[in-house]
C-alpha cells in the first residue's frame, strides 16, 4: 500500500472516530451541524477521491454526476460536501420507507448480529413468514380475485406460493422459466384442438413461445432482456433466446396475432416504469387474460417497479378488474427498502408443476433480506399506508398541473401516472431538467420517450411532496425560457 493511500485510510479512521463521538455526545443543536463538521474533518475531499477510484477502477456501465452520497435520511440524501436533496428517486423506486429508517435499521442490525446467511440446504425463520405474508396480503387486499394467483386450489391448499431470488431480473427469468415448463405440461396433456394438440404431443418444445410488449423493461440478463424490446439494450447482446416475440403496448387488436396456441408466456408491467409511466388499459389487460386462458399460456404480470405500493394499492394490478389477474407476479424493488431481493408469486396450477431441483438460487431467501421484507410489508400492506400513498399522489397530480398547466402543448406533452408513479412527458430531452433539479436540491430520475419519473419514498410528506412539485415547475420554467431564447 503507498505512503498516500494509507494517509487517506488513517485520515478517514480519525474523521469515522470524531464523527462517532460527536453524535454519541453532542446536543440535538450541534448535530445540525454535522455536515459542515464532516466537510472541515476533510469528508468532502473523500468525495473526489471516491469519484476518482470509481473512474479507475470500476466498469464503466453508468453516466454518473461527481457528486458522492454519504448518508440519508426520511426523503433527504446528503452529499459529502453537506449538500441537501429531496430524493424523488428512491432509488429507482427502492426505498420506499425513505432512508434510514428506525424499523428498517433496528431489523438489520438485530439480524446481522444472528444469522445473515444459511443457503436454501435449510430452513431459517424468516424465509417462510414473509412468504406468508406475501400471500396472506395480497389475498386480504383483493377479496374479489377468484382468477389467476387468487383461484382456489385443491385440498385446501394456498392459492398462491412464493419463491425467493436476490433481484427483480432473477425473478423474471424464473418467471420465463416456470412458463416454459407449463407450456410443455399443456402440450402433453393435448387439449387445444386435435390438429394443434397432435402436433404439439409430437413435440411439447414447440409451445414455447413467449410474447413480451413495446416499452416494456424486465432486467438485464438474457432471458429478461430478451423480453425487454428496446435496442439500446438489446442490440449489443444479440443474437438473445429464441421464441420471443414483441406485440404493441395497449393493442387489444394484436393479441390474437401474436398470443397463439404455442404461446406458453406473456410477460407485460400493468404500469410501465422505465418506458416512461404508461398505465395499462382495462380492455387490453382483460383481453390478455382471456387470450391466455384460450391458449393455455401464463399470464406473468412484472410488478417490479409499480407493486408494493406504488400505485397506491399493494399491487397495481389490483386496480383493474379481478378478470384481469395474473398466473404468476414478479416483486423485488421496494420488498426490502435496499437489501436486495425479488420474489416470484405462483398461482397452484404452476406451483404444482415445479418439482425439487428444477430452480435454486444462492442468495434468494436469506434471513436478513426476508426479516426486512417481512418489516416492509408491514408498513406497506396497511391500509392507512396506502391511503397515504393515495393522497400524496392526489396532490402531487394537482400540484403539477396547476404548475405546468402554461406549458403543456409547447414544453410539455402531459403527465401520466398514479399514485407515486408520475411522469412528465416533454417535448425533447428533458435531461437538463433533472440537472437543473439536482443543482436546486431536487434528485429526478428519467424514463423512456423524453419523459421524467417522479418515484419518492411512499411514505414523503404532503409538504416535501409541495415541495418537490415547486422545484419541478420552476426547473421547467427555466427550461421553456431557454428553449425559446
Amino acid at each position: 500500500m503507498s505512503a498516500a493511500l494509507k494517509y487517506q485510510g488513517t485520515r478517514l479512521l480519525a474523521v469515522s472516530s470524531r464523527l462517532s463521538i460527536l453524535q454519541k455526545t453532542a446536543k440535538p443543536s450541534l448535530l445540525r451541524g454535522y455536515h459542515a463538521t464532516s466537510a472541515c474533518l476533510g469528508v468532502a475531499h473523500l468525495g473526489s477521491q471516491t469519484v476518482a477510484n470509481a473512474e479507475k477502477y470500476t466498469l464503466n456501465t453508468y453516466a454518473r454526476p461527481t457528486l458522492v452520497l454519504s448518508h440519508g435520511k426520511g426523503s433527504y440524501l446528503y452529499d459529502t460536501d453537506g449538500k441537501k436533496y429531496l430524493d424523488f428517486t428512491a432509488g429507482i423506486a427502492v426505498v420506499a420507507l425513505g432512508h434510514n429508517h428506525p424499523d428498517i435499521t433496528a431489523a438489520v442490525t438485530d439480524q446481522a448480529s444472528k444469522l445473515v446467511h444459511c443457503s436454501n440446504l435449510y430452513h431459517n425463520e424468516w424465509a417462510p413468514q414473509l412468504a406468508s405474508n406475501i400471500v396472506e396480503s395480497t389475498i386480504a387486499a383483493y377479496p374479489q380475485g377468484t382468477q389467476g394467483i387468487y383461484a382456489q386450489a385443491a385440498d385446501g391448499r394456498s392459492p398462491a406460493r412464493v419463491f425467493f431470488s436476490n433481484s427483480g431480473t432473477e425473478a423474471n427469468e424464473g418467471a420465463l422459466k416456470f412458463a416454459r415448463k407449463y407450456g410443455k405440461h399443456v402440450a402433453e396433456l393435448g387439449t387445444l384442438g386435435k390438429g394443434t394438440s397432435e402436433a404439439l404431443r409430437g413435440d411439447p418444445n414447440l409451445k414455447c413461445g413467449i410474447v413480451s410488449f413495446t416499452g416494456g423493461f424486465h432486467g438485464r440478463s438474457m432471458g429478461a432482456l430478451s423480453v425487454t424490446a428496446n435496442p439500446k439494450y438489446q442490440k449489443p447482446f444479440t443474437p438473445l433466446i429464441p421464441g420471443v416475440q414483441t406485440a404493441k403496448y395497449n393493442s387489444t387488436s394484436e393479441i390474437g396475432a401474436f398470443v397463439d396456441e404455442r404461446t406458453c408466456g406473456v410477460i407485460v408491467e400493468p404500469i410501465q416504469g422505465e418506458g416512461g409511466i404508461h398505465p395499462a388499459q382495462v380492455d387490453f389487460l382483460r383481453a390478455l387474460r382471456r387470450r391466455c386462458d384460450q391458449v393455455g399460456a401464463l399470464l406473468i404480470y412484472d410488478e417490479i417497479q409499480c407493486g408494493l405500493g406504488r400505485s397506491g394499492k399493494l399491487w397495481a394490478h389490483q386496480l383493474y378488474p379481478e378478470d384481469c389477474s395474473p398466473d404468476i407476479l414478479t416483486m423485488a424493488k421496494p420488498l426490502a427498502n435496499g437489501i436486495p431481493i425479488g420474489a416470484i408469486l405462483v398461482s397452484d396450477k404452476v406451483a404444482e408443476l415445479i418439482k425439487v431441483g428444477e430452480h435454486g438460487t444462492t442468495f434468494g431467501g436469506n434471513p436478513l433480506a426476508c426479516r426486512v421484507g417481512c418489516t416492509v410489508l408491514d408498513h406497506i400492506a396497511k391500509p392507512e399506508f396506502l391511503e397515504h400513498v393515495q393522497n400524496a399522489g392526489q396532490v402531487l397530480e394537482q400540484e403539477l398541473q396547476q404548475a405546468l398547466a402554461p406549458f403543456v402543448g409547447s414544453t410539455v406533452v402531459e403527465l401520466r401516472g398514479t399514485g407515486l408513479l408520475r411522469g412528465i412527458q416533454f417535448t425533447s430531452d428533458p435531461a437538463q431538467i433533472v440537472d437543473l433539479a439536482r443543482d436546486r436540491g431536487l434528485m429526478l430520475v428519467g424514463a423512456g420517450g423524453n419523459t421524467v419519473r417522479l418515484v419518492p419514498p411512499l411514505n414523503t410528506s404532503i409538504a416535501d411532496i409541495k415541495r418537490g412539485a415547486a422545484i419541478i415547475a420552476d426547473c421547467v420554467k427555466q427550461f421553456a425560457a431557454e428553449r425559446k431564447a
